[in-house]
């Protein structure tokens, strides 16, 4: 198992460092300089020389990518070309709104797109079943960014029920859940479709296999048999599904939190392009990165524990 999860780790690693160098590469490929963004459009060719021997652009890509790889394991990741702000201390401050943001809308999107699915699993082509397969469907139809603009429009303008901007008062929690609702809404509504969907057709896989059958012979309970038998093994899929959708999700905050002017990383990743703001769009891509490599390395190894098959096929 050790082998397994040290094997995980270092492909983990590789993938953070190929997409900040690719990521390098492209941004700099993005028509705009960031030295006249940053003194405008009056700065003299020497003040542009100044800065651009300051902040390394004048060495070739690659000696770029290496230091900003060599300055990751000091620490340091920069300043902001805008504010001079350490880009650190600006991560450390918008990445936890975004992880509030994801961890609440896959959360409560768990806990309403699994049961739905195990239930329409259960009582395959009811009229119930039916019913939920055209919401779930339209879940999944409906894009991120049009949820939050009626989220919005019905429950923050017209109807006055929830907060419309911002992420609440500082030490005040119902405030900052309140403001959490409909972001939330925005973006987890569609991974309950594709959670229902992936549930009810694995489950239905599952049931057909040989050892429900035998389970089923033995007089085991259904209840037993749905919990410890086909919802372990049909689990497995959509465990992966949430590992690798969280950069999905990260790309769905972005949405959020520009219509619901929320500060988070994703605002922050659009911002930095638009002001080529280099160091912070390389900054918050590595976070993005480290933290999609986490939960998809999370997601490989709780497969492995619920299924030894996986683990075994790592090992042969």
């Amino acid at each position: 198992m050790l082998s397994f999860i040290f094997n995980k780790i270092f492909i983990g690693f590789l993938i953070i460092l190929a997409s900040i160098s690719s990521l390098y590469i492209m941004i700099h490929m993005v028509p705009g300089d960031p030295i006249k963004v940053l003194l405008g459009p009056r700065a003299t060719i020497e003040m542009q020389e100044a800065i651009s021997l300051k902040l390394g652009l004048n060495d070739p890509l690659f000696i770029q990518i290496y230091n900003f790889i060599k300055n990751i394991f000091k620490g340091d990741l920069g300043n902001d070309i805008l504010t001079q702000r350490p880009v650190l201390t600006i991560l450390l401050e918008q990445t936890p709104h975004t992880i509030a943001l994801v961890t609440v809308s896959i959360g409560w999107a768990i806990l309403l797109g699994i049961p739905i699915g195990c239930y329409n699993a259960i009582y395959q082509n009811s009229k119930s079943d039916k019913i939920s397969g055209l919401f779930t469907v339209s879940f999944i139809a409906i894009p991120p960014f049009v949820v939050g603009l009626y989220c919005l429009l019905i429950f923050a303008v017209s109807l006055k029920w929830l907060p419309a901007i911002g992420v609440g008062e500082s030490g005040n929690l119902i405030s900052k859940i309140s403001h959490l609702i409909l972001p939330s809404i925005a973006v987890g509504l569609g991974w309950v479709g594709y959670l229902a969907r992936l549930v009810r057709s694995s489950m239905l896989e599952v049931f057909k296999d040989n050892h429900v059958r035998t389970a089923r012979a033995y007089g085991i309970s259904e209840s037993k048999i749905i919990l410890y038998y086909v919802l372990r093994i049909a689990i497995l899929p959509t465990i992966t599904l949430l590992g690798t959708g969280i950069g999905i999700l990260f790309s769905s905050s972005v949405f959020a939190e520009i219509i619901f002017s929320r500060p988070g990383i994703g605002k922050l990743i659009y911002e930095s392009v638009i002001n080529r703001n280099y160091p912070v769009v390389m900054g918050a891509v590595l976070v993005s990165s480290t933290l999609f490599v986490i939960t998809t390395t999370l997601a490989d190894i709780i497969n492995a524990l619920l299924d030894p098959r996986i683990k075994n096929n790592h090992n042969s």
